[in-house]
């Protein structure tokens, strides 16, 4: 027995189109893949290359603010770290664009902190610095480990009021 709304033409009801289903005839698309599965993206590498030169800029600037003034200047030098590592997650959308910056950032500040062959420095062993390398890499780890960057109430259409 044929229903009233069933095809005619022998397909069967599986073929048929579905309530609510849009009908563009458009063959369905293959799933995008994670940030290590999709093709590279040229523009995308250029930014994260680009974050990790400013990292490693805000580590020697960093450096120098937090001796200069040792307490406003260590908390400049952290905010500046991350903000620049909250900046590059929310700029690229990923978490490797926390982690750009970050990388160039540390290994900056390894090869700043690490002895010269005669024994000394490049700058001395004092607190500032070592509460600026832990404090930027917890600021690293919090901004990379984030689950989802939040959007912003303009975006929503909506007010926020």
């Amino acid at each position: 027995m044929l229903r009233k709304d069933a095809p005619r033409t022998g397909a069967s009801r599986a073929d048929a189109p579905r309530k609510g289903a849009p009908r563009t005839g458009a063959p369905p698309r293959a799933p995008e893949g994670s940030v290590l599965t999709s093709r590279p993206n040229p523009a995308r590498i250029a930014a994260y290359f680009g974050l990790a030169v400013l990292g490693a800029l805000v580590a020697i600037a960093g450096t120098l603010v937090q001796a200069a003034w040792f307490p406003g200047g260590l908390i400049l030098a952290l905010a500046a770290s991350a903000g620049l590592f909250y900046g590059g997650r929310v700029l690229t959308g990923t978490q490797i664009g926390a982690l750009a910056p970050a990388v160039g950032w540390f290994i900056t500040l390894f090869l700043l902190l690490s002895g010269r062959p005669e024994g000394d420095y490049v700058f001395g062993d004092e607190l500032g610095l070592v509460l600026f390398m832990l404090g930027g890499t917890a600021a690293a780890v919090m901004c990379a480990t984030t689950s989802k960057v939040p959007q912003s109430a303009i975006r929503n259409s909506r007010s926020g009021i």
